[in-house]
């Protein structure tokens, strides 16, 4: 374990009122569904992690675009279990087709007003609540 925050990205794919979302197969938050997206490798930019990410995860290529959102997730315990400072990146989908690969059990287009039903990350509900107060 480390004692400083881990950075990780996520990329904001929206088309046709639906968010492109994974669930997570391993790891922190097995289950739940989020963003597609992880940790930085050390020495990598942000933006080629979260392209790195989306590919891996979804076997989509994407064009990242602006920072959308930034937060943090803190684990349990004293020192936390984990410490992710995460920026999500809007993103656009220029190849392939989505089908789940790496640590993603299942990725899915979802209406952006009912992503809120599904059980999320604890950061991805201040995400959709965001995105759903921007689409009007």
């Amino acid at each position: 374990m480390t004692e400083r925050p881990t950075p990780g990205v996520g990329v904001v794919i929206v088309e046709d009122g639906r968010i492109l979302l994974v669930r997570r197969g391993r790891g922190v938050y097995e289950g739940r569904w989020a963003v597609p997206g992880g940790k930085v490798a050390y020495g990598e930019r942000m933006r080629d992690a979260a392209r790195r990410e989306v590919e891996e995860e979804t076997g989509l290529e994407v064009e990242v675009g602006e920072v959308v959102w930034v937060g943090e997730t803190i684990g349990p315990g004293k020192p936390p279990a984990w410490h992710y400072v995460l920026v999500d990146f809007a993103g656009r989908v220029t190849g392939g087709e989505p089908e789940a690969a790496d640590d993603a059990a299942e990725v899915r287009w979802v209406l952006l007003d009912e992503a809120l039903d599904l059980p999320l990350t604890p950061t991805m509900d201040s995400l959709i609540r965001d995105l759903l107060r921007t689409d009007g």
